[in-house]
Parts: C-alpha cells; structure tokens; sequence
C-alpha cells in the first residue's frame, strides 16, 4: 500500500457524486424537485477526513463528460491525491419517451457498453498519465418500482414496460452490467474499485436508502457510501 499523507481528491461523476437528492419538501404533488444536499458522501468525507475535495461532478454526467473535464482540470488533477471517478448510472439509461413511443423498435442506453469501457479506460490511463491515482466507486443500487414510476411518468409506461419483456426488473439487471463492467475495468486496468453497491444491499430494507424516484441514494444512503471511502481512504491518513 502507498504511504503517503492524503490532502487532496479530485472527483468525477453524476449526480450521485454531487450530492444530489429528493428536496422532499419542495416536490411538486405527483412530481419530483432535485437539490444539492450538504450531507452528499464527498461533502461528508471531506468533513470526515479533513482534505481537500474538488468535486467537479455534473448533474447527468455521463463518462465523456468526464474526458472534457479532465482536460479543464488538469493542474488540479496532478496536485490530487486520487481522483474519484463515479460513473455508469446516466450511461446505462434511456430516452424513455422514444421507447414509449416505439417499444418494437431497437433502442440504445446513452452510452452503449463497448463505448463505456473504451472512454472508461481512456479516463483511467489519462489520470495515470497525469500522475494521479485513479479510484473507480462502483454503482449504488437502484430500486427498479420506484425509477420505472418515476421514468414513466407522463408517457406510456404499458410500452415502456412491453419494451422490458414484462418485468421492470429487466432495469435492474441491465444497470447491474455496467456495474460489473466496472469491476472489470479495475481487475484489468489494476485500479481499486470501492464497493458502494454492497453496503446497500447488506441491510435488509436497502430501500430505505433510495430517494423516491429509486436511483439517488438519499442522505442516509450517502452516509452509507461515505463509510465505505472512508474505509478505503482512511488507510492513507
């Protein structure tokens, strides 16, 4: 294990790794109204931790957002520690109002497969190159009835749900994928992933942790995230 006094992370993603959540209070009745909360795990980490955290995560960030941002970083990047880098949930989805409206046509996630673990591995040697170290967090879980309510609202959810063969946990399936093409990248291109998906699934009621429209972790869920990096992080104060 490197030795080494941790003072400064970098971190890439989606919402997730902005902190995004449910503002329950201000939703409009039978809609969904989004916020930045300060309880987010990289808020809570660099609380915990005492470091440095620039988080350059973007709401429906997907992995080539991730190339232009390393790009406007770059500086930033070579001071960091280790780069975070949290990705996959936004590459796995849908234009669902397509697939509403034509659920016997062939429909493509924003970011097929082959094309996730190319840009992927793109992002992973580019820190490497920069000098940093790169950290893959793999996919916090979602809840397929909640985000199939949610995806469908407004638009024919009978096609959506044709389109899926009859069942929604076809969603969930499918975003399992991208999370073990993850664990992949990490084994092949020999960088750590931490496991934010097991501590989820370790509780009995994991979706208690999931914010209405099933794929935000809510606070309690970032608490839990923020407990797995600090037990990967932690090791270097």
């Amino acid at each position: 294990m490197m030795k080494f006094e941790l003072k400064n992370v970098c971190a890439f993603g989606d919402s997730v790794m902005k902190g995004i959540v449910v503002d329950n209070e201000n939703s409009p009745e039978g809609g969904i109204k989004y916020k930045i909360s300060n309880k987010g795990f990289a808020a809570r980490c660099r609380e915990r931790l005492d470091i440095e955290v620039e988080n350059f995560a973007r709401f429906g960030g997907v992995v080539s957002h991730g190339k232009k941002l390393l790009g406007r970083y770059v500086d930033k990047i070579r001071k960091s520690d280790f780069v975070l880098f949290e990705y996959g949930g936004n590459d796995c989805d849908y234009n669902w109002s397509n697939i509403a409206a034509s659920p016997d046509e062939e429909h493509l996630p924003n970011t097929p497969i082959p094309q996730f673990v190319k840009e992927y591995s793109s992002l992973i040697d580019n820190v490497k190159l920069l000098g940093s170290n790169p950290v893959l967090l793999s996919l916090p879980v979602l809840e397929p009835m909640r985000f199939f309510k949610h995806v469908t609202r407004g638009i024919n959810g009978e096609n959506v749900l044709r389109w899926l063969g009859g069942s929604v946990l076809a969603i969930d399936r499918w975003h399992s994928r991208y999370n073990m093409e993850i664990f992949r990248l990490g084994a092949l291109k020999k960088v750590p992933v931490i496991d934010i998906t097991s501590v989820f699934l370790e509780r009995k009621n994991f979706s208690d942790y999931i914010c209405e429209d099933g794929i935000h972790p809510n606070e309690h869920g970032h608490a839990l995230i923020e407990s797995a990096i600090i037990d990967y992080l932690g090791n270097y104060r």
